[in-house]
């Protein structure tokens, strides 16, 4: 495999995750990429900033705000005052998983990951292939996403 192999990969990963994820019975809905970049950078950062989340992932530093928001609105993450400089705030995974978190994280790729995989047609895909790569899938998420698979 090479780089743009990978890259792609990953486009296609991505939308099957998107494609999985439950949208919300209420508030905000659309696009959740930002919004798992920015949750995955908080569970391996907590007590961070919006501006160092912008930092680490690249994501303007607004994207990053309308994230956190939408994350500590589904009960995901807890912020709080910066002791340091009270204009900030600090932000961490939340003690307690919301509802919300609890239905994200029992939702499986189930679905989307056997539509991507049909044949022409929409045709099912083979259950052979579906159990290889939902094997590869699992093995690549303990290996390459230890801090947020494990949360």
């Amino acid at each position: 495999m090479n780089g743009v192999e990978a890259f792609l990969l990953g486009r296609a990963l991505m939308k099957i995750g998107e494609q999985a994820m439950p949208q919300p019975k209420s508030g905000p809905t659309g696009s959740v990429r930002s919004v798992v970049v920015v949750l995955g950078d908080v569970v391996s950062h907590p007590g961070t900033t919006v501006g160092e989340i912008a930092a680490r992932t690249g994501l303007p530093q607004s994207q990053v705000s309308t994230s956190v928001a939408r994350l500590e609105q589904a009960g995901s993450v807890d912020t709080e005052p910066d002791p340091a400089d009270r204009r900030r705030r600090l932000i961490r995974p939340a003690a307690e998983p919301s509802a919300r978190v609890a239905e994200v994280r029992a939702t499986t790729i189930d679905d989307a990951l056997a539509a991507a995989l049909a044949g022409p047609g929409g045709t099912p895909p083979d259950p052979e292939t579906v159990r290889e790569v939902t094997a590869a899938l699992d093995l690549l998420a303990r290996t390459l996403t230890p801090s947020v698979t494990a949360r």
